[in-house]
């Protein structure tokens, strides 16, 4: 059972927050006291901002935070860290803005029954494919979304960390793939990633087509659940998932060094 939504349990929220770090694998993660420090060169700061998820107060919350300041320094990258207030040190959020920390990118982390997914998402008349790995046209419909133009290296490279077992869904219209999405099976929870939907192919049911795929996927996987991140911006795949039977678990927001 989920909690209530006006009760968010700490310990659930840092264990998808932990999942979703292993379904984006950072190049390198360095646990300092129950503080994940990671580190993702290529632009993907999200991926490499600190996951905070033990205690600490007073002296002993400032000088964490100097030492992740210390760790990003040493390997020339901007201190970022990932802020979900159920599951962060009380004070953390105050001690960054005062540090300077901009704060960005709010997010929306929500859970849904895998078998509510698949009632509400009944096949539509797009054919979609599945694969255990990104195929080309996956990647080349994703980084048409999110890195037109920009040097894909760096999310090939991600992708080929992950070492959980993985679903890469695409719809498509003809032979022309149109949307994609991902998603990772980890003891008994499966994380939702990467939703794409080319611009000319919005409002057609793509993206509901690749969601519905991968919660197929998900209860093959023996994965009861499913979580993803959404930006709160991101207004027409708030509605999809809310359909889909997903309720927000917690917000979260990053803290960048200015």
């Amino acid at each position: 059972m989920f909690p209530p939504s006006t009760v968010t349990d700490p310990e659930l929220v840092r264990d998808l927050q932990e999942r979703a770090a292993r379904g984006q694998p950072a190049t390198l993660v360095e646990d300092a006291r129950g503080w994940w420090l990671r580190l993702a060169p290529g632009g993907a700061w999200w991926v490499g901002s600190v996951l905070p998820h033990r205690p600490a107060r007073g002296a002993d919350l400032a000088q964490r935070v100097a030492a992740a300041e210390e760790f990003y320094r040493a390997h020339g990258a901007p201190p970022a860290f990932q802020i979900s207030p159920p599951a962060c040190p009380d004070g953390l959020d105050e001690l960054l803005a005062a540090r300077g920390y901009r704060r960005e990118c709010p997010v929306s982390l929500q859970v849904a029954r895998t078998v509510e997914v698949l009632d509400r998402l009944a096949p539509g008349a797009l054919r979609v494919e599945l694969d255990d790995r990104p195929s080309r046209p996956w990647l080349d419909t994703w980084l048409a979304v999110h890195a037109a133009g920009g040097d894909p290296g760096g999310e090939r490279e991600l992708l080929d960390r992950v070492a959980l077992p993985s679903g890469y869904a695409r719809a498509l219209v003809g032979d022309d793939v149109v949307a994609a999405g991902r998603a990772v099976a980890d003891a008994g929870w499966a994380g939702v990633f990467g939703m794409v939907t080319l611009p000319g192919a919005r409002g057609r049911g793509a993206a509901r087509a690749v969601l519905a795929a991968l919660a197929e996927w998900a209860a093959a996987h023996h994965a009861d659940h499913v979580y993803l991140q959404v930006e709160r911006g991101n207004v027409a795949a708030r509605r999809l998932y809310g359909r889909a039977g997903f309720t927000e678990l917690c917000g979260y927001h990053y803290r960048i060094a200015g």
